[in-house]
């Protein structure tokens, strides 16, 4: 399941529970449609109460940061998981945006609301 907020160019994605291919494609709509009406798209990812993914929403992520990744600017992700962390940086390769993991939500949030 996922919450997402907006506030202007930034997204953020807190993710609770299992994240589904359903998310995955809701989070994608809110991305393009902001990308669309106002531009490169800063997001922050909240993983910290995430529990597990399903595989179709690894390669959902691979195919939409792929076609995708050029709109973004900055991308947050916040955990304390350490495979989390590495598939953050592997992200890395797929976009053109800044990636950077934090531990610290306010300090994450200060980070990806920066507009560029």
């Amino acid at each position: 399941m996922i919450n997402i907020q907006k506030n202007d160019n930034l997204i953020i994605v807190g993710v609770i529970g299992e994240f589904t291919l359903n998310d995955y494609k809701e989070f994608e709509d809110q991305v393009l449609y902001q990308e669309h009406f106002g531009g490169k798209v800063n997001v922050l990812f909240d993983l910290r109460d995430m529990l597990d993914y399903t595989v179709d929403v690894a390669w959902e992520e691979i195919k939409f940061m792929h076609e995708h990744g050029s709109e973004f600017n900055r991308v947050a992700v916040v955990t304390d998981d350490e495979w989390q962390t590495w598939s953050a940086w592997v992200s890395n390769l797929f976009i053109k945006a800044e990636v950077l993991v934090f531990n610290d939500y306010e300090a994450a949030i200060t980070w990806a609301s920066v507009d560029e």
